[in-house]
Protein backbone atom coordinates (compact mmCIF):
# COMPACT_ATOMS: atom_id res chain seq x y z
CA UNK A 1 0.00 0.00 0.00
CA UNK A 2 1.51 3.31 -1.02
CA UNK A 3 2.03 6.26 1.31
CA UNK A 4 -0.17 8.34 -0.97
CA UNK A 5 -3.06 5.98 -0.22
CA UNK A 6 -2.67 6.39 3.55
CA UNK A 7 -2.40 10.16 3.15
CA UNK A 8 -5.96 10.18 1.84
CA UNK A 9 -7.14 8.53 5.05
CA UNK A 10 -5.36 10.31 7.95
CA UNK A 11 -4.78 8.28 11.08
CA UNK A 12 -5.66 5.06 9.33
CA UNK A 13 -3.02 2.92 11.00
CA UNK A 14 -4.00 3.85 14.53
CA UNK A 15 -7.78 3.39 14.41
CA UNK A 16 -9.14 0.48 16.47
CA UNK A 17 -12.57 0.07 14.98
CA UNK A 18 -13.70 -3.56 15.05
CA UNK A 19 -17.13 -4.87 14.12
CA UNK A 20 -18.37 -8.44 13.90
CA UNK A 21 -20.12 -10.25 11.06
CA UNK A 22 -20.89 -13.90 10.46
CA UNK A 23 -19.43 -14.24 6.96
CA UNK A 24 -17.30 -11.68 5.14
CA UNK A 25 -17.14 -12.01 1.38
CA UNK A 26 -14.35 -9.86 -0.05
CA UNK A 27 -14.87 -8.96 -3.69
CA UNK A 28 -18.07 -7.93 -5.45
CA UNK A 29 -17.56 -9.59 -8.82
CA UNK A 30 -19.57 -12.58 -10.09
CA UNK A 31 -17.68 -15.09 -7.93
CA UNK A 32 -18.06 -13.10 -4.71
CA UNK A 33 -21.71 -12.26 -5.29
CA UNK A 34 -22.50 -15.89 -6.13
CA UNK A 35 -20.78 -17.00 -2.92
CA UNK A 36 -22.86 -14.44 -1.01
CA UNK A 37 -26.06 -15.72 -2.61
CA UNK A 38 -25.28 -19.33 -1.70
CA UNK A 39 -24.51 -18.36 1.89
CA UNK A 40 -27.61 -16.23 2.28
CA UNK A 41 -29.77 -18.98 0.79
CA UNK A 42 -28.46 -21.27 3.52
CA UNK A 43 -29.39 -18.84 6.27
CA UNK A 44 -26.03 -17.20 6.90
CA UNK A 45 -25.67 -13.49 7.59
CA UNK A 46 -23.45 -12.17 4.79
CA UNK A 47 -21.52 -8.94 4.38
CA UNK A 48 -19.82 -8.20 1.05
CA UNK A 49 -16.84 -5.84 1.00
CA UNK A 50 -15.43 -4.29 -2.17
CA UNK A 51 -12.70 -1.73 -2.80
CA UNK A 52 -14.64 0.13 -5.50
CA UNK A 53 -17.60 2.52 -5.17
CA UNK A 54 -19.92 -0.13 -6.64
CA UNK A 55 -19.85 -3.87 -7.28
CA UNK A 56 -19.54 -5.75 -10.56
CA UNK A 57 -17.40 -3.19 -12.39
CA UNK A 58 -15.43 -5.68 -14.48
CA UNK A 59 -18.63 -7.61 -15.16
CA UNK A 60 -20.24 -4.43 -16.51
CA UNK A 61 -17.15 -3.58 -18.57
CA UNK A 62 -17.12 -7.07 -20.10
CA UNK A 63 -20.72 -6.56 -21.13
CA UNK A 64 -20.14 -3.35 -23.05
CA UNK A 65 -19.58 -5.19 -26.31
CA UNK A 66 -22.40 -7.68 -25.68
CA UNK A 67 -22.72 -9.71 -22.48
CA UNK A 68 -21.34 -13.15 -23.38
CA UNK A 69 -22.48 -15.24 -20.41
CA UNK A 70 -21.48 -18.76 -21.39
CA UNK A 71 -21.27 -21.17 -24.33
CA UNK A 72 -23.66 -23.81 -25.61
CA UNK A 73 -21.12 -26.37 -26.84
CA UNK A 74 -21.11 -29.95 -25.47
CA UNK A 75 -19.75 -30.46 -21.97
CA UNK A 76 -16.58 -32.29 -23.01
CA UNK A 77 -15.58 -29.58 -25.48
CA UNK A 78 -16.49 -26.94 -22.91
CA UNK A 79 -14.24 -28.49 -20.27
CA UNK A 80 -11.36 -28.79 -22.73
CA UNK A 81 -11.20 -24.98 -22.82
CA UNK A 82 -9.63 -24.99 -19.36
CA UNK A 83 -6.49 -26.80 -20.50
CA UNK A 84 -4.28 -28.18 -17.74
CA UNK A 85 -6.76 -27.02 -15.08
CA UNK A 86 -9.60 -29.10 -16.51
CA UNK A 87 -9.47 -31.60 -13.59
CA UNK A 88 -9.84 -28.71 -11.12
CA UNK A 89 -12.61 -26.91 -12.99
CA UNK A 90 -14.62 -30.06 -13.74
CA UNK A 91 -16.01 -30.48 -10.17
CA UNK A 92 -17.07 -26.83 -10.16
CA UNK A 93 -18.97 -27.23 -13.43
CA UNK A 94 -20.47 -30.48 -12.20
CA UNK A 95 -22.14 -28.33 -9.57
CA UNK A 96 -23.03 -25.38 -11.82
CA UNK A 97 -22.55 -25.74 -15.56
CA UNK A 98 -23.51 -23.64 -18.57
CA UNK A 99 -27.10 -24.91 -18.57
CA UNK A 100 -27.46 -24.16 -14.87
CA UNK A 101 -26.10 -20.67 -15.43
CA UNK A 102 -28.71 -19.98 -18.10
CA UNK A 103 -31.46 -21.23 -15.77
CA UNK A 104 -30.13 -19.01 -13.01
CA UNK A 105 -30.11 -15.96 -15.31
CA UNK A 106 -33.68 -16.72 -16.36
CA UNK A 107 -34.57 -16.74 -12.67
CA UNK A 108 -33.49 -13.11 -12.53
CA UNK A 109 -36.06 -12.31 -15.19
CA UNK A 110 -33.48 -12.06 -17.98
CA UNK A 111 -33.96 -14.18 -21.09
CA UNK A 112 -31.02 -15.51 -23.12
CA UNK A 113 -30.34 -16.70 -26.64
CA UNK A 114 -27.64 -18.71 -28.41
CA UNK A 115 -25.77 -16.80 -31.11
CA UNK A 116 -24.50 -18.22 -34.38
CA UNK A 117 -21.11 -18.91 -32.77
CA UNK A 118 -22.70 -20.94 -29.97
CA UNK A 119 -22.13 -18.19 -27.44
CA UNK A 120 -24.95 -17.36 -25.03
CA UNK A 121 -26.13 -13.78 -24.49
CA UNK A 122 -28.95 -11.97 -22.68
CA UNK A 123 -31.60 -11.00 -25.22
CA UNK A 124 -30.82 -7.31 -24.72
CA UNK A 125 -27.04 -8.03 -24.86
CA UNK A 126 -26.55 -5.95 -21.70
CA UNK A 127 -25.02 -6.71 -18.30
CA UNK A 128 -26.54 -3.86 -16.26
CA UNK A 129 -30.18 -5.10 -16.08
CA UNK A 130 -29.00 -8.51 -14.94
CA UNK A 131 -26.72 -7.02 -12.27
CA UNK A 132 -29.49 -4.73 -10.99
CA UNK A 133 -31.91 -7.63 -10.66
CA UNK A 134 -29.27 -9.71 -8.90
CA UNK A 135 -28.38 -6.99 -6.40
CA UNK A 136 -32.07 -6.46 -5.64
CA UNK A 137 -32.43 -10.17 -4.86
CA UNK A 138 -29.26 -10.22 -2.75
CA UNK A 139 -30.34 -7.24 -0.68
CA UNK A 140 -33.77 -8.78 -0.22
CA UNK A 141 -32.09 -11.90 1.18
CA UNK A 142 -30.25 -9.80 3.76
CA UNK A 143 -26.85 -9.45 2.09
CA UNK A 144 -25.21 -6.17 3.08
CA UNK A 145 -22.80 -4.39 0.74
CA UNK A 146 -19.88 -2.28 1.96
CA UNK A 147 -18.22 -0.19 -0.73
CA UNK A 148 -14.78 1.44 -0.69
CA UNK A 149 -13.45 -1.24 1.65
CA UNK A 150 -10.05 -2.46 0.45
CA UNK A 151 -8.88 -5.66 2.12
CA UNK A 152 -5.48 -5.27 3.83
CA UNK A 153 -5.03 -8.81 5.12
CA UNK A 154 -5.46 -9.93 8.70
CA UNK A 155 -5.10 -8.00 11.93
CA UNK A 156 -2.99 -10.64 13.69
CA UNK A 157 -1.55 -14.12 13.25
CA UNK A 158 -5.02 -15.64 13.06
CA UNK A 159 -7.58 -15.41 10.26
CA UNK A 160 -10.68 -14.31 12.18
CA UNK A 161 -10.15 -10.52 11.92
CA UNK A 162 -9.62 -8.71 8.62
CA UNK A 163 -8.33 -5.20 8.09
CA UNK A 164 -9.95 -2.85 5.58
CA UNK A 165 -8.92 0.55 4.30
CA UNK A 166 -11.95 2.84 4.11
CA UNK A 167 -12.41 6.57 3.53
CA UNK A 168 -12.97 6.93 7.29
CA UNK A 169 -9.76 5.13 8.18
CA UNK A 170 -8.87 1.53 8.90
CA UNK A 171 -11.69 -0.75 9.93
CA UNK A 172 -11.35 -4.19 11.47
CA UNK A 173 -13.97 -6.85 10.89
CA UNK A 174 -14.27 -10.05 12.88
CA UNK A 175 -15.81 -12.93 10.94
CA UNK A 176 -16.65 -16.57 11.52
CA UNK A 177 -15.82 -17.38 7.88
CA UNK A 178 -14.07 -15.45 5.10
CA UNK A 179 -14.60 -15.87 1.35
CA UNK A 180 -11.97 -14.20 -0.81
CA UNK A 181 -13.01 -13.35 -4.36
CA UNK A 182 -10.46 -10.65 -5.06
CA UNK A 183 -9.99 -11.22 -8.78
CA UNK A 184 -6.84 -11.52 -10.86
CA UNK A 185 -4.42 -8.86 -12.05
CA UNK A 186 -5.98 -7.59 -15.26
CA UNK A 187 -7.90 -4.30 -15.51
CA UNK A 188 -6.72 -3.07 -12.08
CA UNK A 189 -8.63 0.19 -12.53
CA UNK A 190 -11.79 -1.85 -12.01
CA UNK A 191 -10.75 -3.05 -8.58
CA UNK A 192 -8.43 -6.08 -8.70
CA UNK A 193 -4.69 -5.62 -9.06
CA UNK A 194 -3.48 -9.00 -7.81
CA UNK A 195 -1.73 -7.55 -4.77
CA UNK A 196 -3.98 -9.21 -2.19
CA UNK A 197 -2.53 -12.68 -2.76
CA UNK A 198 0.69 -11.52 -1.11
CA UNK A 199 -1.13 -11.80 2.23
CA UNK A 200 -1.86 -15.45 1.44
CA UNK A 201 1.67 -16.16 0.26
CA UNK A 202 2.94 -14.75 3.56
CA UNK A 203 0.86 -17.42 5.32
CA UNK A 204 2.48 -20.21 3.30
CA UNK A 205 -0.27 -20.57 0.70
CA UNK A 206 0.95 -21.71 -2.74
CA UNK A 207 0.50 -18.66 -4.97
CA UNK A 208 1.58 -18.69 -8.62
CA UNK A 209 2.73 -15.47 -10.32
CA UNK A 210 0.02 -13.67 -12.26
CA UNK A 211 0.51 -13.79 -16.04
CA UNK A 212 -1.36 -12.11 -18.90
CA UNK A 213 -4.01 -14.27 -20.57
CA UNK A 214 -6.35 -13.57 -23.49
CA UNK A 215 -3.77 -11.02 -24.52
CA UNK A 216 -2.17 -9.48 -27.56
CA UNK A 217 1.54 -9.58 -28.32
CA UNK A 218 4.16 -7.05 -29.33
CA UNK A 219 5.70 -7.24 -32.79
CA UNK A 220 8.51 -5.01 -34.02
CA UNK A 221 6.81 -3.68 -37.15
CA UNK A 222 8.74 -1.49 -39.57
CA UNK A 223 7.60 2.16 -39.46
CA UNK A 224 6.12 1.85 -42.96
CA UNK A 225 4.03 -1.21 -42.11
CA UNK A 226 2.87 0.29 -38.81
CA UNK A 227 1.78 3.57 -40.38
CA UNK A 228 0.00 1.77 -43.22
CA UNK A 229 -1.79 -1.09 -41.46
CA UNK A 230 -2.12 -0.43 -37.70
CA UNK A 231 -5.79 -0.74 -36.81
CA UNK A 232 -6.72 -3.01 -39.73
CA UNK A 233 -8.42 -6.39 -39.18
CA UNK A 234 -6.75 -9.52 -40.53
CA UNK A 235 -9.59 -11.79 -41.67
CA UNK A 236 -9.83 -15.34 -43.01
CA UNK A 237 -6.46 -16.45 -41.70
CA UNK A 238 -5.14 -19.28 -39.57
CA UNK A 239 -2.48 -19.02 -36.89
CA UNK A 240 -0.22 -21.94 -36.08
CA UNK A 241 1.69 -22.47 -32.85
CA UNK A 242 4.36 -25.16 -32.71
CA UNK A 243 4.16 -27.80 -29.99
CA UNK A 244 7.12 -29.33 -28.20
CA UNK A 245 6.90 -32.43 -30.42
CA UNK A 246 7.30 -30.30 -33.56
CA UNK A 247 3.68 -30.53 -34.68
CA UNK A 248 1.76 -27.29 -35.25
CA UNK A 249 -1.66 -26.51 -33.79
CA UNK A 250 -3.68 -24.37 -36.22
CA UNK A 251 -6.76 -22.28 -35.53
CA UNK A 252 -8.80 -20.30 -38.07
CA UNK A 253 -10.31 -16.90 -37.35
CA UNK A 254 -9.47 -13.24 -37.45
CA UNK A 255 -7.36 -10.80 -35.48
CA UNK A 256 -6.22 -7.19 -35.51
CA UNK A 257 -2.96 -5.51 -36.40
CA UNK A 258 -2.13 -2.81 -33.86
CA UNK A 259 0.53 -0.18 -33.48
CA UNK A 260 2.28 -2.44 -30.98
CA UNK A 261 1.70 -5.82 -32.60
CA UNK A 262 -1.22 -8.21 -32.98
CA UNK A 263 -4.32 -8.98 -30.92
CA UNK A 264 -7.95 -10.06 -31.28
CA UNK A 265 -10.02 -13.19 -30.79
CA UNK A 266 -7.80 -15.55 -32.78
CA UNK A 267 -4.68 -14.46 -30.91
CA UNK A 268 -6.47 -14.58 -27.56
CA UNK A 269 -7.46 -18.19 -28.16
CA UNK A 270 -3.80 -19.10 -28.60
CA UNK A 271 -2.33 -16.71 -26.07
CA UNK A 272 -1.51 -19.32 -23.42
CA UNK A 273 0.83 -21.47 -25.57
CA UNK A 274 2.36 -18.37 -27.20
CA UNK A 275 2.97 -16.83 -23.77
CA UNK A 276 4.50 -20.04 -22.45
CA UNK A 277 6.86 -20.23 -25.43
CA UNK A 278 7.93 -16.64 -24.83
CA UNK A 279 8.60 -17.45 -21.17
CA UNK A 280 10.85 -20.31 -22.26
CA UNK A 281 12.68 -18.24 -24.89
CA UNK A 282 13.44 -15.25 -22.67
CA UNK A 283 14.16 -12.10 -24.63
CA UNK A 284 14.57 -13.90 -27.94
CA UNK A 285 10.89 -13.89 -28.87
CA UNK A 286 9.14 -16.73 -30.66
CA UNK A 287 7.64 -17.36 -34.07
CA UNK A 288 3.98 -17.96 -34.77
CA UNK A 289 2.83 -18.96 -38.25
CA UNK A 290 0.22 -17.21 -40.38
CA UNK A 291 -1.67 -19.08 -43.09
CA UNK A 292 -2.92 -16.31 -45.37
CA UNK A 293 -5.15 -18.68 -47.33
CA UNK A 294 -6.46 -21.35 -44.94
CA UNK A 295 -9.28 -22.28 -47.34
CA UNK A 296 -6.72 -23.27 -50.01
CA UNK A 297 -4.46 -26.32 -50.08
CA UNK A 298 -0.70 -25.89 -50.21
CA UNK A 299 -0.72 -27.52 -53.66
CA UNK A 300 -3.31 -25.08 -54.97
CA UNK A 301 -1.32 -22.10 -53.66
CA UNK A 302 1.88 -23.41 -55.22
CA UNK A 303 0.18 -23.94 -58.58
CA UNK A 304 -1.29 -20.42 -58.56
CA UNK A 305 1.97 -18.77 -57.57
CA UNK A 306 3.84 -20.68 -60.32
CA UNK A 307 1.19 -19.96 -62.93
CA UNK A 308 2.65 -17.83 -65.77
CA UNK A 309 2.09 -14.16 -64.96
CA UNK A 310 3.38 -12.51 -68.12
CA UNK A 311 4.23 -8.85 -67.61
CA UNK A 312 2.32 -8.55 -64.35
CA UNK A 313 4.18 -7.93 -61.12
CA UNK A 314 4.16 -10.66 -58.51
CA UNK A 315 1.95 -8.48 -56.30
CA UNK A 316 -0.63 -8.13 -59.07
CA UNK A 317 -0.35 -11.85 -59.81
CA UNK A 318 -1.03 -12.78 -56.15
CA UNK A 319 -4.01 -10.45 -56.03
CA UNK A 320 -5.45 -11.92 -59.23
CA UNK A 321 -4.86 -15.60 -58.47
CA UNK A 322 -5.10 -15.77 -54.66
CA UNK A 323 -6.83 -12.52 -53.67
CA UNK A 324 -3.83 -11.56 -51.57
CA UNK A 325 -3.85 -7.79 -51.38
CA UNK A 326 -3.82 -4.98 -48.85
CA UNK A 327 -2.87 -6.17 -45.37
CA UNK A 328 -2.05 -9.74 -46.40
CA UNK A 329 0.22 -8.48 -49.16
CA UNK A 330 1.76 -6.06 -46.68
CA UNK A 331 2.50 -8.91 -44.27
CA UNK A 332 4.27 -10.84 -47.02
CA UNK A 333 6.43 -7.83 -47.80
CA UNK A 334 7.07 -7.27 -44.10
CA UNK A 335 8.09 -10.83 -43.29
CA UNK A 336 9.55 -12.25 -46.54
CA UNK A 337 12.94 -11.21 -47.91
CA UNK A 338 13.40 -10.13 -51.52
CA UNK A 339 15.07 -13.37 -52.58
CA UNK A 340 12.33 -15.50 -51.00
CA UNK A 341 9.64 -13.32 -52.54
CA UNK A 342 11.19 -13.82 -55.98
CA UNK A 343 11.23 -17.63 -55.66
CA UNK A 344 7.74 -19.05 -56.43
CA UNK A 345 8.09 -22.22 -54.36
CA UNK A 346 9.41 -20.40 -51.30
CA UNK A 347 6.80 -17.68 -51.64
CA UNK A 348 4.01 -20.28 -51.87
CA UNK A 349 5.32 -21.94 -48.71
CA UNK A 350 5.39 -18.59 -46.90
CA UNK A 351 1.80 -17.84 -47.89
CA UNK A 352 0.76 -21.04 -46.13
CA UNK A 353 3.13 -20.66 -43.17
CA UNK A 354 4.42 -17.11 -42.76
CA UNK A 355 6.71 -16.77 -39.71
CA UNK A 356 5.84 -13.79 -37.54
CA UNK A 357 8.11 -13.01 -34.61
CA UNK A 358 6.29 -11.94 -31.47
CA UNK A 359 8.37 -10.46 -28.67
CA UNK A 360 6.28 -10.27 -25.49
CA UNK A 361 2.69 -10.26 -24.21
CA UNK A 362 0.99 -6.93 -23.71
CA UNK A 363 1.14 -5.60 -20.12
CA UNK A 364 -1.09 -7.52 -17.75
CA UNK A 365 -2.98 -4.37 -16.72
CA UNK A 366 -4.53 -4.05 -20.19
CA UNK A 367 -5.36 -7.65 -21.03
CA UNK A 368 -8.71 -9.40 -20.68
CA UNK A 369 -7.80 -11.86 -17.94
CA UNK A 370 -4.88 -13.38 -16.07
CA UNK A 371 -3.46 -16.77 -15.25
CA UNK A 372 -1.81 -17.46 -11.91
CA UNK A 373 -2.98 -16.87 -8.36
CA UNK A 374 -3.86 -19.28 -5.57
CA UNK A 375 -3.06 -22.85 -6.61
CA UNK A 376 -5.92 -25.33 -6.48
CA UNK A 377 -3.53 -27.64 -4.67
CA UNK A 378 -3.86 -25.31 -1.66
CA UNK A 379 -7.62 -25.87 -1.45
CA UNK A 380 -9.76 -28.70 -0.23
CA UNK A 381 -12.83 -29.91 -2.13
CA UNK A 382 -14.95 -27.17 -0.53
CA UNK A 383 -12.58 -24.45 -1.85
CA UNK A 384 -11.23 -23.81 1.64
CA UNK A 385 -7.52 -23.08 2.01
CA UNK A 386 -6.26 -26.13 3.84
CA UNK A 387 -3.67 -24.16 5.81
CA UNK A 388 -6.18 -21.45 6.81
CA UNK A 389 -9.38 -23.04 8.16
CA UNK A 390 -12.40 -20.88 7.54
CA UNK A 391 -10.87 -19.03 4.57
CA UNK A 392 -12.28 -19.84 1.13
CA UNK A 393 -11.12 -18.71 -2.35
CA UNK A 394 -12.93 -18.43 -5.66
CA UNK A 395 -12.99 -16.68 -9.02
CA UNK A 396 -10.09 -15.22 -10.94
CA UNK A 397 -7.78 -15.12 -7.92
CA UNK A 398 -7.37 -18.89 -8.42
CA UNK A 399 -4.73 -20.23 -10.80
CA UNK A 400 -6.67 -21.09 -13.97
CA UNK A 401 -7.37 -19.53 -17.33
CA UNK A 402 -9.74 -19.98 -20.25
CA UNK A 403 -10.36 -18.30 -23.59
CA UNK A 404 -13.09 -15.76 -24.17
CA UNK A 405 -16.47 -17.14 -25.17
CA UNK A 406 -18.22 -17.30 -21.80
CA UNK A 407 -15.81 -19.79 -20.25
CA UNK A 408 -14.29 -17.26 -17.85
CA UNK A 409 -17.62 -16.10 -16.47
CA UNK A 410 -19.06 -19.61 -16.16
CA UNK A 411 -16.15 -20.83 -14.05
CA UNK A 412 -16.26 -17.68 -11.91
CA UNK A 413 -19.95 -18.21 -11.14
CA UNK A 414 -19.41 -21.91 -10.46
CA UNK A 415 -16.38 -21.41 -8.21
CA UNK A 416 -18.24 -18.75 -6.23
CA UNK A 417 -21.19 -21.05 -5.67
CA UNK A 418 -18.95 -23.91 -4.54
CA UNK A 419 -16.98 -21.64 -2.19
CA UNK A 420 -20.18 -20.21 -0.72
CA UNK A 421 -21.65 -23.64 -0.14
CA UNK A 422 -18.33 -24.79 1.28
CA UNK A 423 -18.29 -21.92 3.76
CA UNK A 424 -21.88 -22.66 4.71
CA UNK A 425 -21.06 -26.31 5.40
CA UNK A 426 -18.01 -25.32 7.43
CA UNK A 427 -20.10 -22.95 9.57
CA UNK A 428 -22.65 -25.71 10.11
CA UNK A 429 -19.98 -28.14 11.24
CA UNK A 430 -18.62 -25.62 13.73
CA UNK A 431 -22.05 -25.06 15.26
CA UNK A 432 -22.95 -28.74 15.48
Amino acid sequence: MSLSFFSRFPGMESVDNTESVEVAVVGGGPAGLMAAEALAAGGARVDVFDAMPSVGRKFLMAGKGGMNLTHSEPADAFLARYGARRPNIAPLLDRFDAAALREWVHGLGVETFVGSSGRVFPTDMKAAPMLRAWLHRLRASGVRLHMRHRWLGWADDGVSVSRFATPEGEKRVRHDALVLALGGASWPQLGSDGSAVAHLAARGVDVRPFLPSNCGFDVEWTPHFRSRFAGEPLKSVAIGVARADGAVDWRVGECLITEHGIEGSLIYALSAPIRDQLTASGDAGTNILLDLGPQLSAERVREDVRHPRGARSMSSHLQSRLHIAGLKAGLLRECVGKEEFADPDTLAARIKALPLRVLRPRPIAEVISSAGGVAFESLDQRSMIAALPGVFCCGEMLDWEAPTGGYLLTACFASGLVAGEGALAWLGNRKS
